[in-house]
């Protein structure tokens, strides 16, 4: 015997199928009289409304003797889904796909079967309305519209089911309106304490994860977390724990074996809020989430910045006292993630423009105002550091007989060079021109070979004398004070250095 293969829209098909919300529910007359008239019209013994989901093969309207639900693997209507036209087999017992399918073996068995596959609006098949009979039993073209048109009317019928069973959603509305009225005074009390939060100086994830605490109360929820992706995978950070929740999902941030095979995985790139009311139905849910009574999940996408993606994940358990997500839940949810997002955004473009505004456009090196700043900012600690005030030797010569885009090339391999080979010792900015200062809390060795390698990668763009160091050290002074003392040692060095020259050429003459 030969199990079916999956058709390749098995997760979209399987989500479709769940859309009606059909399986294991009772009989209906409406699907029976489809199959009374399915034997009927093809003068067949037996005739069944099947549905294919992830691991059986499910009837539920039956006309005639027996029952088809079985196992997948035993599904003859499994094969029926894989083409959009209807499948006859004449003779199952010397079909090598079912000679020993326990359907085509056992009692009453299948000689002849005929199923036309039960197509969605959205082009999926879900099921099959089928006819079987254990003789004989020819059809005729006219036969085979007859089963497709009436697999149409299955169809039918369960959308215009589907559309009864979301309209006796809405029967009791008003009740449900006044209900909504009062949490709504509640989700205004959110809103406002969510409001509060962003005005607060908190770090994204802390005002995040404190927003998603104060929506526990008004959602019912049992579990909210902020799901991180970031290069190494998916990190979970826990806003709020009902006290009552299993092990298994207080512990869910250690589970990340799991998620690359859940649902939860593959809503890196959600745009839209997402509401599970029936987790456990859903075929990517885990079986931890779904063993330990997880039922309801929403995701609500926060957004992707520099590179990490954030979603809100909202739970509540399988005896939790609400039923499902309801409109003001989502309408709650929503304008929360509206409203992070919003700060989110808000607080990156602060931090690109505050970042753009503290940087050098020719060199890339920090400025003049990030230099006041970490100055102010070393001078209120208590580490020891030192401030190097530096001056290229040779810069105004070269622009002058070199023009100035092979000076600026000058400055921006001595910029870089030197910003390397400090690496973490410390910050290299860029005052204007050729000046430049180091903060740094090592010893003045480094800087000063540091400075050196600069030079030497500066002199393979253009003839550059060298550059002029002067340092001062924290304990020698504040602000102002230290810089003019660092520019005060720097031009002594430049004038020795002159001096020097101006001797040399002296004597060469």
């Amino acid at each position: 015997m030969t199990s079916a293969p999956l058709p390749p829209d098995e997760y979209a098909r399987l989500l479709d199928l769940a859309r009606y919300q059909i399986l294991d529910t009772p009989p209906e007359e409406a699907f029976d009289r489809i199959t009374r008239l399915a034997a009927r019209l093809l003068n067949a013994p037996v005739a069944f409304i099947n549905f294919v989901d992830q691991y059986r093969q499910w009837s539920k309207a039956t006309s005639g003797p027996g029952d088809t639900t079985a196992p997948r693997r035993d599904s003859v209507c499994a094969w029926t889904i894989l083409e959009a036209e209807p499948m006859v087999i004449e003779n199952a017992h010397i079909d090598p796909r079912f000679t020993h399918n326990p359907m085509v073996t056992g009692e009453p068995h299948i000689h002849m079967y005929a199923g036309a596959p039960l197509t969605t609006p959205a082009g999926h098949r879900i099921g099959t309305l089928c006819v079987t009979d254990d003789q004989p039993h020819s059809l005729t073209p006219e036969d085979l519209q007859a089963l497709q048109d009436l697999a149409a009317l299955v169809v039918g019928e369960l959308e215009l089911r589907a559309r009864n069973l979301e309209l006796s959603r809405e029967l009791n509305a008003q009740q449900r309106r006044n209900a909504d009225l009062k949490r709504g005074l509640d989700h205004a009390q959110v809103l406002e304490g969510v409001a509060g939060l962003m005005d607060l100086d908190l770090t994204p994830e802390t005002m995040t994860l404190n927003a998603s605490a104060l929506l526990a109360g008004a959602l019912s929820a049992d579990y909210i977390g902020l799901l991180i992706f970031e290069e190494e995978g998916l990190r979970v950070e826990a806003a709020h724990l009902n006290p009552r929740l299993p092990q298994a999902i207080t512990d869910l941030p250690t589970q990340r074996p799991d998620w690359p095979n859940s649902v939860t995985w593959s809503l890196k790139t959600l745009s839209q809020p997402l509401y599970l009311n029936d987790y456990p139905g859903h075929p990517g849910a885990l079986t931890t989430g779904v063993d330990s009574g997880v039922q309801q999940i929403a995701w609500l996408p926060l957004g992707t910045r520099s590179g990490v993606t954030s979603l809100l994940m909202s739970v509540r358990l399988r005896d939790n006292p609400v039923a499902h997500w309801r409109g003001s839940d989502r309408a709650l949810l929503e304008a929360v993630g509206r409203s992070i997002r919003s700060t989110l955004d808000r607080r990156l473009e602060m931090d690109l423009s505050y970042q753009e505004a503290r940087h050098d456009t020719l060199t890339g090196l920090l400025n003049r105002r990030a230099q006041e700043e970490d100055l102010t900012r070393r001078q209120q600690g208590s580490t020891p550091f030192l401030l190097a005030g530096l001056d290229l030797d040779g810069l105004k010569a070269l622009n002058d007989h070199e023009g100035h885009a092979q000076g600026d090339k000058l400055l921006q391999v001595f910029a870089r060079t030197l910003s390397v080979a400090l690496g973490n010792a410390g910050e290299v900015y860029r005052l204007g021109g050729d000046e430049f200062v180091v903060l740094s809390s090592t010893d003045e060795d480094t800087v000063h070979e540091a400075v050196d390698t600069a030079v030497m990668a500066a002199r393979q763009v253009g003839a550059l004398r060298g550059a002029s160091v002067g340092i001062a050290h924290s304990s020698e002074g504040r602000g102002v004070e230290l810089l003019a003392l660092a520019d005060e040692r720097m031009y002594a060095v430049k004038r020795r250095r002159q001096a020097m020259r101006q001797q040399v050429a002296l004597e060469q003459r």
